[in-house]
């Protein structure tokens, strides 16, 4: 499964620590405050303001920790363009990680309403997105939107029961070292894709842990590793020319999901063939 619409790589993006303020969140995604829908959309086209469903997820307690929105070229769809909200409900956060719906709209066409379960790690700041064992529901831009957003996003949020019971599943199984290397060798085909051309980097440097806590040989370990140094990139490597370079960080919304989810689905796929 892949989001419904794709974010440039330098696309601009806040994430902070605490709830964002409309303030905050209108100076980075101006679209979601879009006050009419794009005017190439016909009268069958519901328009229900972003802003308006925040305002609603907020009364039911969900927060907004991190906006996000498509540069466009065009300039009359700067203000109505795809944009992407992560929020964390008051009882999903706990001191290692959130629980996070990803919210996805636009007011010019090109997107639905849609909600996916992410989780946020906070030692690495890492949003991860899990895989198809929760929920992904969208909605279109017909009848009652807002109420349906608000449906949708509390059957996400109970989808996180099952991702919950994934991680902890992850947490009991112990992997050889044999099996952690098919883990990451697999993690650099996702990233990587052609096997014609070996990886830039090795699978040891994959694995390699970023601090003392994470260097532990349960799933979820090996798991949280492989996903950081992919997605963050740095790892000193050689390109298919045999030049030395560094490995580059997954800054596409869209490709950042897309990676993270099929690592998600590879963890999952291992933990229960090893259960």
């Amino acid at each position: 499964m892949q989001l419904a619409s794709r974010f440039a790589s330098r696309s601009p993006v806040l994430r902070t620590d605490h709830p964002l303020s409309d303030d905050q969140i209108r100076a980075v995604a101006p679209s979601i405050f879009a006050e009419d829908k794009h005017t190439s959309r016909s009268e069958r086209y519901s328009y229900i303001p972003t802003a308006a469903v925040l305002t609603e997820l907020r009364q039911e307690g969900f927060q907004p920790f991190m906006v996000c929105q498509t540069r466009v070229r065009q300039d009359d769809r700067r203000d109505y363009t795809k944009h992407l909200i992560r929020l964390r409900h008051a009882s999903q956060i706990n001191g290692a990680e959130a629980n996070e719906i990803i919210l996805l709209n636009s007011h010019d066409g090109t997107s639905s309403y849609q909600m996916l379960a992410g989780m946020f790690r906070f030692v690495c700041k890492n949003g991860l997105v899990c895989g198809d064992t929760v929920a992904d529901v969208r909605v279109p831009h017909k009848g009652d939107v807002a109420g349906q957003v608000i449906e949708g996003a509390y059957e996400v949020l109970h989808g996180f029961d099952r991702a919950q019971a994934s991680r902890e599943a992850m947490r009991a199984i112990t992997l050889d070292q044999g099996e952690a290397d098919v883990f990451a060798r697999a993690a650099l085909a996702l990233k990587y894709g052609d096997a014609a051309k070996p990886a830039p980097i090795s699978e040891s440097q994959l694995l390699a842990s970023r601090r003392f806590d994470d260097n532990r040989p349960d799933l979820w370990s090996v798991f949280n590793r492989t996903q950081e140094n992919l997605v963050r990139g740095g790892l000193l490597g050689r390109a298919a020319n045999g030049r030395r370079q560094r490995t580059r960080p997954v800054q596409g919304i869209d490709q950042n999901v897309r990676l993270n989810r099929a690592l998600w689905l590879l963890a999952d796929g291992m933990q229960r063939l090893k259960a």
